[in-house]
């Protein structure tokens, strides 16, 4: 059994399904930097993007389903505290993945299979090659069986303003501030005030709302969909 049968074997019994084709699993597992130095190609990048696309559709899905009183923003938010690239890099772990991904000389060196970025990325990689395997009739109970409880368990989101002034503190070491760009002066308009959210000079978010506070909090939300790919 050649190397990259006995990944792909180690791999199917980890999730439980096994690859109809065969090589989309050996694909899943190739990171960029070793696709480079076997024959220039890029790996599991395709699929990588492919995995993320899905694991938001069925995540969204569950969630839609299951919390039928949130908002948008919410939802939004859950969404993206069980979809971001540590809670993906724990779901990597959980599949053996660190020993399993595929990697270039230079990532070898670095510790490469224990990054939360490039476990991240092969997770999704993974979840890629299943839908396209199997579909989303395989990779949907899979998807769930991954995040468990936390799936199941998933918390109404605390205020977006302060969940967004924590997640400021901590990645920025700054206070988010909150300026009104636009009044109607019209009482009870749903949509009289334009709000921005700004750390420092950046702009992060704006929000509208029938008061400034609706507004600052619309604002934070959109924000907050903004800081998963700013970690």
């Amino acid at each position: 059994m050649s190397d990259d049968e006995a990944a792909r074997t180690a791999l199917e019994r980890a999730l439980g399904y096994r690859f109809v084709r065969g090589e989309l699993g050996d694909t899943a597992l190739s990171h960029p930097s070793y696709a480079h130095e076997l024959d220039g190609s890029r790996g599991n990048e395709r699929l990588e993007f492919l995995g993320d696309a899905v694991l938001d559709l069925v995540v969204a899905g569950v969630l839609y389903e299951a919390r039928p009183d949130w908002r948008e923003g919410q939802l939004t938010r859950a969404r993206a505290a069980l979809v971001n690239k540590a809670s993906l890099a724990e779901r990597a772990r959980c599949l053996g993945l660190p020993e399993l991904v595929k990697l270039g000389k230079t990532e070898r060196r670095s510790d490469g299979g224990g990054k939360d970025s490039i476990l991240a990325n092969c997770f999704e990689a993974v979840i890629g090659a299943v839908y396209l395997d199997g579909g989303l009739e395989a990779a949907a109970p899979l998807i769930e069986r991954c995040f468990g409880a936390a799936l199941s368990a998933a918390k109404v989101p605390q205020d977006g303003k302060t969940e967004f002034q924590e997640w400021a503190h901590s990645n920025l070491r700054e206070t988010p501030t909150y300026a009104t760009v636009e009044d109607t002066g019209v009482e009870n308009d749903e949509s009289r005030f334009t709000v921005e959210v700004r750390v420092g000079e950046k702009s992060w978010g704006r929000g509208i709302g029938r008061t400034k506070r609706a507004a600052e909090t619309a604002a934070a939300e959109d924000a907050l969909t903004r800081t998963g790919s700013e970690s």
